[in-house]
């Protein structure tokens, strides 16, 4: 089966720093197969059959912790998983120079469409959707200051989730269909 392992928070502001290369062998190392890596963010397509989701996460942050001595969250979507939420993505939304558009996926234990209540949402600036694993939200560029959804930065909601812009999103999706048709 196809999955993405998105890591929280590596790479990031120089903090937590991770050789893409290294982790690809690491991942290897424990059994995961035609892996491959796209950009420095954390985004790991792989082949495995055996364990569930949730054990795969477990046997990947342990890995992780034994090979870089970082305590790493680790979500892994399946290629299913990952088309839910791609075929609710809005075509139009883009992440350029008028438009942001972010996919903010979901922990097990918050993904619900309640979450949309822990949220500062304000219509006339954000467009917000729930989707099973994810919120999908978009803002025009000169309105991100002005947005709501900012505030969720520091909570204990934002621990939850690991962000990823469209364009992003977009490519792991076509990276793992690639590997699905393999």
């Amino acid at each position: 089966m196809v999955y993405v392992a998105l890591l929280r928070g590596i790479n990031v502001g120089g903090k937590n720093k991770i050789d893409m290369k290294l982790l690809k062998q690491t991942f290897e190392r424990v059994g995961m197969e035609s892996v491959v890596t796209y950009i420095n963010s954390g985004n790991i397509i792989f082949i495995h059959d055996g364990f569930s989701k949730s054990e795969i996460a477990h046997i990947l942050e342990k890995a992780i912790y034994e090979d870089f001595g970082m305590h790493i969250k680790v979500m892994v979507r399946s290629h299913d998983d990952f088309k839910i939420i791609m075929d609710s993505l809005p075509e139009t939304w883009k992440n350029d120079q008028l438009m942001k558009s972010d996919v903010m996926f979901l922990w097990d234990d918050v993904d619900g469409e309640s979450v949309l209540g822990k949220l500062v949402i304000k219509p006339e600036i954000d467009t917000v959707k729930y989707v099973t694993g994810a919120i999908l939200w978009s803002v025009d560029k000169k309105n991100v200051t002005k947005s709501g959804m900012t505030k969720i930065i520091g909570t204990n909601l934002y621990k939850k989730i690991t962000v990823r812009n469209v364009n992003t999103a977009r490519k792991i999706y076509e990276l793992m269909q690639t590997a699905q048709n393999q």
